[in-house]
């Protein structure tokens, strides 16, 4: 297990899964230790480029375990524990200890509005089910029952909630839970288009699918932040925004697949009902990979 605190390029990996329904270890491996190589600070499965919500327990487990596998503690592995109810949540957090995980990257899953005392119960029943430092994941393009400042207020008083990825892409909520949490939690960012931001008011670093596909460019931006270099920093960014771009027209995960596949990584489609990326799709991924130099 990987001892210290969170920060920089976590990707959320993909999760490849063969037409039988077979988590393809060896591809993920594969993915794992080059990214790794490239200079990520971390890995996290079952995050949204995971899929985790068109997976099986036992497919999101062995994605898991092959995860933990490769990263042999260089880096830590937060991984994804998403439901519906607080039983299912606590099960699926001490299973995620139990394999060697680093961390939990808590998310909610809602088919009915949740109240804040629900949500509240929810993820405070995480984090008191493992000893691991949580993660909170609040995403309000997906998600129906969303975190609202007061309860991450809350919950950032929980010892071993620690950090929040906000994938609302507000700088401004993002200020106010900076502010709010007073040192007790970091925040990460999401996607390609914000981090700089993030990093400049007080951020961590970010989890985010796109980082699978450019993770030297995503280190190389982390580092720039680092150093303060800002106006090389904003220059890096804007280049990235072209991913973005690409991926707000399609699937994400199917972005991600397809841009790792022209990479020569063989994780296939995503899961069915949703669809694969379209040739016209493909050729826009290629050409943003290309631009970037991650082709």
């Amino acid at each position: 297990m990987v001892d210290g605190a969170f920060h920089g390029v976590f990707p959320y990996l993909v999760s490849p899964v063969s037409p039988s329904g077979d988590v393809m270890n060896e591809v993920l491996d594969r993915l794992c230790n080059d990214l790794i190589a490239a200079g990520v600070h971390g890995l996290t499965p079952l995050g949204s480029t995971g899929e985790f919500a068109y997976l099986t327990w036992p497919q999101r487990r062995r994605v898991v375990e092959v995860v933990v596998k490769a990263a042999r503690g260089r880096v830590p592995v937060v991984a994804g524990v998403a439901a519906t109810t607080i039983a299912d949540a606590v099960f699926q957090a001490r299973e995620m200890q139990e394999l060697g995980c680093d961390g939990i990257l808590a998310i909610l899953e809602a088919y009915f509005p949740i109240s804040d005392e629900g949500v509240h119960s929810y993820f405070k029943a995480i984090a008191e089910a493992v000893t691991l430092p949580v993660v909170l994941y609040t995403n309000p393009n997906f998600q129906r029952s969303d975190l609202s400042l007061a309860v991450i207020d809350r919950l950032s008083r929980i010892p071993n909630i620690r950090y929040i990825k906000d994938a609302s892409y507000n700088t401004g909520r993002l200020l106010s839970i900076i502010n709010g949490a007073e040192g007790r939690m970091g925040v990460f960012s999401a996607s390609a288009h914000i981090p700089a931001c993030v990093m400049l008011i007080g951020g961590k670093g970010w989890m985010a699918g796109p980082a699978c596909i450019v993770p030297k460019q995503s280190v190389d931006l982390y580092e720039r932040c680092r150093r303060g270099d800002w106006d090389s920093a904003m220059q890096l960014q804007r280049q990235l925004w072209r991913i973005n771009q690409v991926f707000a027209k399609y699937n994400l995960a199917a972005c991600i697949k397809g841009g790792l596949e022209l990479q020569g990584y063989a994780v296939g489609a995503p899961l069915p009902p949703q669809p694969a990326l379209s040739a016209e799709g493909i050729e826009e991924v290629r050409l943003a990979l290309t631009e970037l130099g991650a082709l």
